[in-house]
Order: structure tokens, then sequence, then C-alpha cells
């Protein structure tokens, strides 16, 4: 499946903004979807997950609360609305998508084969 990242931007703390992950090529049946951020130097680290089967959804400790994961089945996309954003919420955001991510892995970005490119987001203080 090829994913494609969207709607990053520059944004001051306290705004949302709506990130967008459309999957071409193969549906998101069966996936478990992700989102992960990265700050130059910094590994990879997990945002938020989606088990598109059953509409599960996993947040990161440090965005639950302000960020909402969710799927549009029609349009084949998954969203990341995030709200009350803040200065450490910069980073470059990447959507992660795979059929075999069992619930122990579902944080680990090395579990997941298929990556959209990265869409940057900036909050401004």
């Amino acid at each position: 499946v090829q994913l494609q990242a969207s709607g990053g931007g520059l944004v001051q703390a306290g705004g949302s903004l709506r990130l967008s992950c459309a999957a071409s090529g193969r549906t998101f049946s069966r996936q478990t979807v992700a989102w992960f951020r990265q700050t130059p130097g910094n590994e990879r680290e997990f945002v938020a997950a989606l088990r598109w089967s059953g509409g599960y959804t996993y947040y990161a400790d440090s965005i639950k609360g302000r960020f909402t994961i969710s799927g549009n089945n029609a349009k084949n996309t998954v969203y990341l609305q995030m709200n009350s954003l803040r200065p450490e919420d910069t980073a470059v955001y990447y959507c992660a998508a795979d059929p075999s991510i069992i619930l122990s892995s579902i944080r680990m970005s090395q579990q997941y084969g298929n990556w959209g490119q990265g869409t940057l987001v900036t909050v401004s203080s």
C-alpha cells in the first residue's frame, strides 16, 4: 500500500491541525495505521494508532486528550486531528501501515512496513 501524508503546516500554540494519510494500491482493511513523529537527532516517536478492523485506537501519553486518530472507509484515509498544539509537538509527522502488527508492537516503528513521506508540523510559541 502506498501512503500519502498531508496537512502539516505552521500554527500557533493552542491551535489545531488535521493531518491526512491517504492509501492507494490497497485499502486499509485489516491494517494497523499509525502516526509517528520525528525531530532532528531523535528516533521516530509513536503518536497514535488505529486498528482498522474494530476501530481500536491507541495513543501516546504525551498527546492523549489532545489528538484523535480516525479513519474514513469511503476515502481510505486516516486522519490525525491535533488540538491544543504545543511547541513540543513540532516535528515531521509520518503515517505508517502494516497488516501484521501485534498489540505489543503497536508503538514500535520498526514493525511497520509501509510508510508515507513526512509532513512538517511547526508550532510557534
